[in-house]
């Protein structure tokens, strides 16, 4: 269903049951997947696919030039994954050649009101960024993060699987899995203990993870001593594994420590 009033460029592929809302604009490039929703005044534009069952809610966009002054047009795209919501105002900008060339949202996310994804951004599945946050360019996030309001993400950071961002916090450096940060400049504050409940983690595995977090980031001594500590100790739990992979794998913007907080049994938010 095609309100008269949105324009469906000649090359665009619609798929079945899509709905296009008034005063939207669809470009040559553009892919809409099987009951896609786009509620009105939405542009989908580049050579951008949506996935079946997103819902783009009015005066988003998606795919449009990145804003980065050494792009040059060149045919980048965006992906935008099943099922997922994408809020009044958000902005999704197209990847670029001296990135991946792809700026990717997975399946299942939600993306609340004037959302920035800026370009070769790499949000995983289940993903929820709440209102107003913004992202420099080349930032990925991992399955299940959550990324509370307002905060603000620097660009190339890392933000590891179920890991919680606090609302209104400044994070320059990256975000182990797990990890719940929160201030300007943000700080490694505990665990998203509230987080791995939801997602079905026993009490022995969030048990082993809180032994190896305390000993790697609240133990005394050096911090490469500590890791190496807690690998030999905690590093047959999958979970820590992850973590230490993580934090193995190459970075741009190093890694968010701990603060002097208090302790990680209540920074459950």
């Amino acid at each position: 269903m095609i309100h008269p009033s949105a324009v469906v460029a000649l090359g665009a592929t619609i798929g079945t049951g899509v709905r296009v809302g008034p005063w939207c604009h669809v470009g040559p490039d553009a892919v809409i997947g099987d009951g896609a929703q786009l509620i009105s005044h939405v542009v989908v534009d580049g050579h951008t696919r949506v996935g079946e069952g997103v819902i783009l809610y009015p005066f988003c966009t998606v795919g449009l030039a990145p804003q980065d002054l050494k792009y040059k047009g060149e045919p980048t795209r965006t992906e935008v994954g099943a099922r997922t919501q994408v809020r009044e105002h958000v902005t999704i900008h197209r990847g670029t050649v001296t990135g991946q060339g792809v700026t990717r949202v997975g399946a299942d996310c939600l993306l609340m009101a004037v959302v920035h994804v800026a370009h070769d951004c790499q949000i995983g599945n289940g993903v929820v960024v709440a209102n107003n946050v913004v992202m420099g360019g080349h930032v990925s996030i991992g399955d299940n993060a959550v990324v509370g309001g307002a905060a603000a993400i620097h660009q190339f950071v890392r933000i590891g699987r179920a890991a919680m961002i606090g609302g209104v916090s400044g994070v320059e450096a990256d975000v182990i899995p797990f990890g719940s940060v929160i201030g300007n400049r943000a700080r490694l504050a505990g665990l998203n203990v509230i987080g791995l409940r939801r997602r079905g983690f026993d009490r022995a595995q969030i048990h082993a993870l809180r032994a190896a977090f305390r000993l790697m980031f609240k133990g005394p001594g050096v911090f490469a001593e500590r890791v190496a500590q807690a690998r030999a100790t905690y590093g047959h739990e999958p979970l820590i594994a992850e973590i230490l992979a993580f934090m193995d794998a190459p970075s741009k913007r190093g890694l968010i420590r701990s603060a002097v907080v208090a302790d990680d049994d209540d920074d459950d938010a």
